[in-house]
């Protein structure tokens, strides 16, 4: 837990272990076979549209219209990407986004981690990443929406169901 907390503290660099260092938007992993990953955060919204498709496509998500994808990503007000980094290839491996007022609130959404890296603290350290850049940019108020079976993922983030009795209400077309 120690870890986490000096993570995202205000230091630049932190290490556990001897095998882990997290330095601004860079993540070193060693593991079994001693080649060395990286992971790596990148806010940079021109990503391979069928790459974050086929991200999506690994975890379960009904595929959606490319057009709209990227007009999803246009108008976001952040869009995170995390790469796992090995020699010189890179695998899209994680993605979140951010819609928002650019004064008080804003809203995650679409936040994914390829099955073959779920469970290793990435997804944390995916939203820890997506919360400081929004943090850094003076946003307070951060909701998201969740299915039901990730709300206690959230929930150890410090996410809360409902926090004042506020019914959130939808409206979808018939």
């Amino acid at each position: 837990m120690v870890f986490w907390k000096r993570l995202f503290s205000n230091s630049e660099t932190v290490t556990t272990s001897g095998t882990t260092q997290f330095d601004g938007e860079l993540l070193e992993l060693t593991d079994d076979s001693l080649t060395q990953s990286r992971i790596v955060f990148s806010t940079e919204r021109d990503l391979d549209l069928y790459e974050l498709e086929e991200l999506c496509d690994a975890v379960g998500w009904a595929r959606r219209p490319l057009r709209k994808v990227k007009k999803a990503l246009e108008c976001s007000y952040l869009v995170v990407s995390m790469w796992e980094v090995r020699n010189n290839r890179r695998r899209l491996i994680g993605f979140a986004r951010a819609t928002s007022d650019h004064a008080f609130n804003a809203t995650i959404w679409d936040v994914v981690v390829h099955p073959t890296v779920q469970k290793q603290g990435l997804g944390k350290a995916l939203m820890k990443y997506t919360i400081k850049k929004l943090r850094s940019d003076d946003i307070s108020n951060i909701t998201l929406f969740a299915d039901p079976h990730v709300v206690d993922f959230y929930r150890r983030l410090g996410f809360v169901l409902d926090p004042e009795g506020i019914k959130g209400m939808f409206w979808y077309p018939n």
